[in-house]
């Protein structure tokens, strides 16, 4: 598990300690930070794949995350033309990597010490891993396959395209962490001399979760191997199968969330933008409880929202005793007006939850605008001003 992040002249932050623990969520204003932070770890694993690290330097641009060009990822006000990443893991394992700016060919070289190849071996390079960005795959009458992606490295896919795939592999397996078993999954038996048993399998386990968005809510994925394409549909009860394009737009968007977070081993680290996206108050709050279900059982989950919905479902889950709060981070990011030495400064403020899921602080801006609206429309109207 990642413990802390540091980041030296990178993209808005000249100099930013960032502390994570199992559940780690990032809020604020939009152009604040917040996916900064996200492209940071991912720009490491993208110039790993890419044969650049250990000894080259970063590859900007890639299947993860594209900065653009090395001027684009150095802090405008940077005093020394290098960008500085430090990471510790909770093993006290340490990554510090140093990229020198060279102006002529507009590149980021590696600068400092050879890290260790052990920590290339950690979760945030290796196949325990998921990253799904905010803007992933919606309804399709046909979803990818992808045999290298999913049955080597078990991926989904940064925008979810392989989760109908991963389903039909991996849909039999039961679930690593029972804990995250929902407590409406349909019972089952193989052996008719046996009573019932409440089913451990992945598919069941998402369809349950899915229920949450959409009740009743089940898949059918039937693989066409010819042309490797996935015909992947939804019904409920009863019913006739329907075409993805038929189905709320939410049910596609949450489905890879939810596939990442049951199928995933204690050790996996899963970097989540926007879970919310689509989703009806209710199911962005489910989405926050399974997500702290999820990390209570040893996965890091690193999430970016603009939900109190989200933060609600986190804070019922510290509640319920589901999480305890020292496993709960929440860093949020607010661009002070005022400007130092001719740059807007990002302020990173982490607020802290305590057993009862209460927050002991609100810095403004900070999931109040809800109060905010209230305070007005509790007003009365004074007619004819």
């Amino acid at each position: 598990m990642i413990t802390s992040l540091h980041l030296v002249n990178f993209k808005p932050f000249a100099n930013q300690l960032l502390e994570f623990k199992k559940l780690t969520l990032f809020s604020g204003l939009n152009s604040t930070g917040k996916s900064s932070v996200m492209q940071s770890l991912l720009l490491l694993r993208q110039s790993y794949q890419q044969g650049l690290l250990p000894e080259k330097g970063l590859a900007l641009n890639g299947d993860f995350v594209n900065i653009g060009t090395a001027q684009d990822a150095l802090f405008e006000g940077a005093k020394e033309d290098f960008i500085g990443f430090d990471i510790v893991w909770e093993n006290n394992s340490e990554g510090r990597w140093r990229f020198k700016y060279d102006k002529e060919v507009d590149v980021l070289n590696i600068d400092s010490e050879p890290v260790s190849l052990e920590v290339y071996k950690s979760n945030l390079f290796g196949n325990n891993f998921h990253y799904l960005q905010a803007e992933r795959i919606g309804p399709r009458p046909f979803n990818k396959m992808s045999d290298y992606q999913v049955r080597q490295f078990g991926q989904l896919g940064i925008k979810g395209e392989y989760a109908a795939h991963f389903l039909a592999i991996n849909g039999q397996k039961v679930i690593p962490n029972s804990s995250l078993s929902h407590p409406d999954v349909k019972e089952k038996s193989r052996n008719p001399q046996q009573r019932p048993k409440k089913s451990m399998d992945l598919m069941d386990q998402v369809e349950a979760w899915m229920g949450e968005i959409s009740p009743g809510t089940r898949l059918k994925i039937d693989p066409k191997l010819d042309v490797d394409l996935m015909i992947f549909q939804y019904f409920y009860g009863d019913s006739n199968p329907y075409r993805a394009t038929n189905v709320g737009f939410g049910i596609s968007y949450i489905l890879p969330i939810i596939v990442a977070a049951l199928a995933s081993t204690p050790g996996t680290i899963i970097l989540i933008e926007n879970p919310e996206a689509h989703l009806h108050p209710k199911g962005q709050v489910k989405m926050g409880q399974l997500l702290a279900l999820a990390a209570s059982g040893g996965v890091q989950v690193v999430i970016e929202t603009h939900s109190d919905h989200v933060l609600n479902g986190i804070r019922l889950a510290v509640h319920g005793g589901k999480i305890d709060p020292i496993d709960v981070q929440l860093h949020y990011f607010h661009r002070d007006n005022k400007e130092k030495e001719g740059q807007a400064v990002t302020e990173v403020i982490s607020p802290k939850i305590d057993r009862n899921g209460r927050i002991d602080r609100w810095p403004d801006g900070f999931f109040d605008e809800w109060d905010n609206s209230l305070e007005i429309l509790l007003e009365p109207v004074v007619e004819g001003e």
